[in-house]
């Protein structure tokens, strides 16, 4: 009994201590972010910090990891939507730009993009993963569409690409030029109807006349 408690104390800090460092390394960035700074804002000792992240760098590595997670599973569920094109379309783009819109997200986007030559395949990650979790979810979503007769694919792979192009366009492209904290002047809604909107005039299958 006494081990499941402390199994569970443990789980418990290390918890706190993602907590704590994603939020410190999506502030300060990689290079400013203390193991100190971390172990003081989730509550424990540096000790305790070390013996769950034996370096810096290993910290960092899962907390973008444990971020992937968090944006896969969020899109990743939007491919079991139920409904006709519009409805499935604007699952997929609300959980996707709601990641490109939090400022979390974007600072550790930008991050694994300004830390590439320090960890070189952690960017190779993170760009896999992207374009598997992502892109694709995307392309799963809109091959099934097209089977079933609600789109007209040539290249699927370039719909799907054109569809989430639109999306970032008005998320993180205004949070890389503007801040993380910047956010659309219009709703993420409206942002998405509109690009589910165009996308579905240039691809959706229109109905012959009798």
């Amino acid at each position: 009994m006494a081990s499941g408690v402390e199994g569970n104390r443990s789980e418990r800090k290390r918890l706190l201590i993602l907590t704590s460092a994603t939020a410190i390394f999506a502030r300060e960035g990689f290079s400013h972010a203390g193991m100190e700074h971390i172990a003081r804002d989730a509550g424990v000792s540096t000790a305790t910090l070390y013996a769950h992240f034996p370096s810096k760098a290993d910290l960092f590595r899962i907390v973008v990891e444990s971020a992937i997670d968090g944006i896969a599973a969020r899109v990743r569920a939007t491919a079991h939507q139920k409904g006709d094109a519009r409805e499935r379309l604007t699952a997929f783009g609300l959980a996707y730009a709601e990641f490109y819109s939090d400022p979390v997200s974007r600072s550790l986007f930008r991050m694994v993009i300004a830390e590439r030559r320090r960890f070189p395949d952690l960017a190779h990650h993170f760009r896999e993963r992207g374009r598997e979790e992502l892109g694709g979810t995307a392309l799963r979503i809109l091959s099934a569409l097209a089977d079933e007769g609600e789109l007209d694919l040539q290249k699927p792979s370039w719909a799907a690409g054109q569809l989430q192009g639109m999306i970032e366009h008005s998320t993180l492209l205004l949070g890389l030029i503007s801040g993380d904290d910047a956010q659309p002047g219009r709703s993420l809604a409206t942002i998405v109807d509109d690009c589910v909107a165009t996308f579905l005039a240039r691809y959706a299958v229109r109905e012959k006349a009798a």
